[in-house]
């Protein structure tokens, strides 16, 4: 048993890598049964890559270590598990950094810049690559558990760069992806404004944004779309078309409602006595909106009893007038107008000659009063 100890003991040297068992854990240091004549102790520097308070945060009494020997004086056994688990983490990361792996971390701790993680090696994860949004306090990070994926890494320089960010990229992507793929032009969705801009709104339906164009956004006219949407409001889309190679959508919020020509027919009969608003002049008439974003034409012919050579000569956009309906034709959009038959239609204004009967207070009818009042009219 002695000559087969002090082989043991002659055979070990620093550099070695040993198997031991933990039979004490202090504060700052662990002392380790390694079949040596004396026990080994473990440094709490030595213990692991990232900085621990006390020795019991990295290991247990009676637990089996694999250890590298760095120092071996007389009875001075000196032994490290870090550099033991260093060399093993290398090799392990390389492979995950290959292959472009994500893979669980634990965040030890929280320092100025970012957070760090223990893999066998100290891994920094910058504040930039945290999340995909800016955060302010990391406080509630420490401890906290996620996947990352390995951007940088040298061995040399003993840097291991790690982003969380990127794999919540990558499931964004995936997600917004798998959204494209599902969806095709005519669906009607649920979505959520994202954000505004001054030519439409990004709306966000199942993990993927699309874009409502500003002529999309409501029947009657938007000179701003924050006049009607804001940031976060619910909102039913109708998608107008797919491109899955560049990852564009098109949506229409006003195609996912009842348009105004929907109720057109009901709210307009033929023979209507309306007042409308002229919104445009063209050659051949003007066209003037009867109800909200339904507008009629009422041709060249149709504007007054006289001839009209170009409707601008008797109209102005803005203008209020009085339109007959003579025909509405709602599924093809088309509603005809007339503004002589209108003004033809206006009741007749009758003289009220009643004044000028005699009362029973007063018999004496005045013919000359008749008279001199007609005169007046004719001088005018």
């Amino acid at each position: 048993m002695v000559e087969k100890m002090n082989e043991e003991v002659t055979a070990l040297q620093v550099g070695d890598v040993v198997t031991g068992q933990v039979t004490k854990v202090e504060d700052k240091q662990v002392l380790v049964d390694v079949g040596y004549k004396t026990e080994g102790v473990i440094p709490i520097s030595e213990l692991a890559n990232v900085h621990i308070e006390k020795a019991s945060d990295a290991v247990q009494e009676g637990q089996t270590l694999q250890l590298k020997v760095i120092k071996l004086e007389d009875d001075d056994l000196v032994l490290s598990k870090r550099a033991v688990d260093a060399e093993k983490a290398w090799e392990d990361l390389y492979a995950k950094f290959q292959a472009g792996e994500a893979f669980d971390v634990t965040v030890k701790d929280i320092v100025n810049g970012g957070l760090v993680v223990d893999l066998g090696v100290r891994g920094f994860i910058p504040a930039s690559l945290v999340e995909t949004h800016f955060v302010e306090d990391f406080t509630d990070y420490k401890g906290k558990t996620f996947q990352v994926k390995i951007v940088e890494l040298e061995r040399e320089k003993n840097r291991v760069i790690l982003s969380h960010k990127a794999v919540v990229e990558e499931e964004m992507e995936t997600k917004k992806k798998e959204a494209i793929l599902s969806l095709k032009a005519g669906d009607v969705v649920e979505g959520t404004v994202q954000r505004l801009t001054d030519f439409g709104a990004f709306v966000n339906i199942g993990g993927v944004d699309g874009l409502v164009h500003i002529s999309q956004i409501s029947h009657e006219r938007v000179e701003k779309p924050s006049d009607v949407l804001a940031e976060g409001q619910s909102v039913k889309v109708k998608v107008l078309s797919v491109d899955a190679d560049t990852g564009r959508i098109s949506l229409s919020i006003k195609a996912a409602q009842p348009g105004p020509w929907d109720s057109a027919a009901e709210k307009v009969k033929v023979g209507d006595i309306l007042e409308g608003t002229v919104k445009r002049l063209v050659t051949f008439g003007a066209f003037v909106e009867i109800i909200p974003s339904v507008e009629g034409l009422v041709h060249v012919s149709q504007i007054a009893n006289r001839h009209v050579k170009n409707p601008s000569e008797v109209l102005e956009v803005g203008q209020t007038v009085q339109v007959k309906v003579l025909e509405v034709n709602a599924k093809e959009k088309r509603i005809s107008l007339s503004m002589k038959d209108a003004l033809e239609e206006e009741p007749e204004v009758k003289e009220d000659y009643s004044k000028y009967q005699p009362s029973a207070d007063n018999a004496t009818f005045q013919l000359g009063d008749i008279i001199g009042e007609q005169l007046k009219k004719l001088k005018k």
